[in-house]
This record gives C-alpha cells, sequence and structure tokens, in this order.
C-alpha cells in the first residue's frame, strides 16, 4: 500500500511538472509563443527529490503546496475556454491525486509508538 501511494504520487507530481511545462509552452499558452506562466513548472521541482526518496516530511508539507495548482486548475477550468479549460482539469485532477496520495502517505508512513 505504501510503495502505491509513494509511486502515485511521484507520477503525478512528475505529470504535474510535465503538463504545466506544455500547457504553457505551445499546448495552450495565454498568448502565442508561450508566456512567463511555463515558470509555474519550477516550484513543483522543489519537493520532487524528496518525494521521490519517500521522505515523509516532504509528503507532509507539499500536500499543503500542491493546492496552489489545485486553485490555479480551478480558476482557469471556469473561466478559460477550449483546450487551456481541458488542461485545467487534468491539473486539477494531478493535483487531487497527488494530495491524496500525499496525505495518506504520510499517515501510513508514521512510526507507531
Amino acid at each position: 500500500m505504501i510503495a502505491g501511494l509513494r509511486l502515485s504520487a511521484s507520477a503525478s507530481l512528475i505529470a504535474l511538472i510535465l503538463l504545466c511545462l506544455a500547457w504553457e509552452g505551445w499546448l495552450a499558452p495565454l498568448r502565442p509563443g508561450g508566456t512567463l506562466l511555463i515558470l509555474k513548472a519550477a516550484p513543483l521541482l522543489l519537493p520532487l527529490f524528496g518525494i521521490l526518496r519517500g521522505k515523509r516530511y516532504t509528503y507532509q508539507w507539499s500536500s499543503m503546496f500542491i493546492l496552489l495548482w489545485f486553485t490555479e486548475g480551478t480558476v482557469r477550468a471556469y473561466s478559460d475556454s477550449g483546450l487551456s479549460a481541458g488542461l485545467a482539469g487534468i491539473e486539477i485532477l494531478l493535483s487531487l491525486v497527488f494530495f491524496v496520495s500525499a496525505i495518506f502517505y504520510a499517515r501510513f508512513s508514521a512510526k507507531s509508538s
């Protein structure tokens, strides 16, 4: 169970990074040619190595950190249209998968006292 949670958290975080890069780079940027919003993927690199290594503390703080991308996806799903709204829906889904995986990983990997 812990291995599955770790895998789903890692996969969803990597997929979210790739989605942010592709979305703002060439799939549906706000302006043709891309925008500086591509930089929204950079903060996602902060928890990446701790998540890949299974560090419980990283799972704890990044579960709250990821809610920024959930919020951005929610706002853009309602305000954008077309492909951008669909990509926002994927961003919402990936951030929720990460959030749930991270919370349960942190919970189940706690040392019994």
